[in-house]
């Protein structure tokens, strides 16, 4: 039986060893514990395809692919788990506030769907549709694009039931072991130096987040990453008001809106500002002006794994190809892809040409 290790235990890399291990790979997933910096907690829980892929048909294609399979993917999870990761596929909605911004947006869908081999569905509602299900909308709003592969979970409880789903699969989960070094051992078989020790394996899988580009760095690869702080506030319980999740709001199954979306370049910072909270509920109340009314319960930033194109990163080591680099920060979209499609190739051994617009050598200039 093949070992492998994944280093790295947040949404990723556990829907890679997760997915690995149901490949009937013996899988050793290594997990720093709360010193790492987990975007996975600090997610806004979408599962999104709509405007993915602008310029990048494959991204495009992997996008749609892992969406059309997240509904069979939530339910083998609560199958195996008994843990409802509250997935809703009711479709998502992208506004905007004048004709530029449909007009824009229009475009770039439309983009998207010409160059992607994937059917990526979408269409424009004018406001007098989005009033017939959301009768609370700001008088500023225009109109949205709405596309059906478009829904939302609990970020924590899929962490939840990966990490639980991967343990019952057989998956060692080692907590508070840092990955520091990957080598290669006398007897050709890669090692890994942790904290807790020496472990060896036929595979390594680097889905470390930000400290992947340090450990990706030892074996050859470019992993170019760079975190970037989002900000999110949550308001206390409401009764149902919001049925359709958007980039900007939602409401989680238990009541609470959610409001965020903001990009900082600040460093591995994750803390919050007026300035930025301030911007957040500025333009929630904008789409929603019964929020200006509602209590705030708590707020917290989280850092984003971010590439400079925003893409992610598939890759084998060229001197050792049975190392495997996992950067993205669409963690929460691409999971089902991540736990089947990509967790199958790695299990062969091989990355498929479909993959290559993916990997670091694209920042070569």
């Amino acid at each position: 039986m093949q070992e492998v290790i994944v280093i790295g235990a947040g949404v990723v890399g556990s829907a890679v060893a997760y997915g690995l291990a149901r490949q009937g790979l013996s899988v050793t997933l290594l997990d720093e514990g709360d010193r790492a910096l987990r975007a996975s907690r600090g997610n806004f829980g979408l599962v999104w395809c709509q405007g993915k892929g602008f310029g990048a048909p494959a991204y495009a294609d992997i996008t749609a692919r892992s969406c059309r399979e997240w509904p069979g993917f939530a339910e083998q999870l609560q199958a195996e788990t008994g843990i409802d990761v509250e997935y809703d596929n009711r479709g998502g909605l992208y506004f905007y506030f004048d004709v530029a911004g449909r007009d824009t947006r229009q475009q770039r869908l439309n983009a998207v769907q010409q160059q992607a081999a994937e059917a990526i569905p979408f269409s424009l509602l004018d406001r007098e549709q989005l009033l017939e299900t959301l009768p609370d909308l700001g008088p500023e709003v225009l109109g949205a694009s709405f596309c059906p592969l478009d829904g939302t979970c609990d970020p924590l409880k899929l962490l939840y039931a990966l990490l639980s789903a991967a343990r019952r699969q057989g998956v060692s989960h080692r907590t508070r072991c840092r990955a520091n070094r990957i080598l290669v051992g006398q007897d050709q078989r890669l090692e890994v130096e942790t904290t807790a020790g020496t472990l060896k394996a036929d595979k390594v899988v680097i889905a470390a987040g930000l400290d992947s580009d340090r450990l990706a760095g030892q074996v050859g690869l470019k992993v170019p990453l760079e975190p970037v702080r989002g900000q999110i506030m949550v308001s206390a319980r409401q009764p149902e008001r919001l049925a359709l999740p958007s980039l900007q709001v939602r409401q989680t199954r238990e009541g609470t809106i959610i409001c965020g979306d903001s990009h900082e370049h600040v460093g591995e910072d994750c803390g919050t500002t007026v300035e930025v909270m301030q911007a957040i509920a500025q333009r929630a109340v904008r789409i929603y002006p019964f929020l200006a009314d509602i209590q705030v319960n708590r707020a917290w930033g989280a850092l984003r794994i971010m590439t400079p194109d925003g893409l992610p990163l598939y890759e084998q080591a060229p001197m050792h190809p049975g190392i495997f680099n996992v950067s993205c920060h669409s963690g929460i979209t691409l999971a089902a892809f991540h736990a089947n499609q990509l967790a199958n190739c790695i299990a062969d051994g091989q990355l498929p040409a479909s993959l290559a617009s993916f990997r670091g050598d694209r920042f070569d200039v």
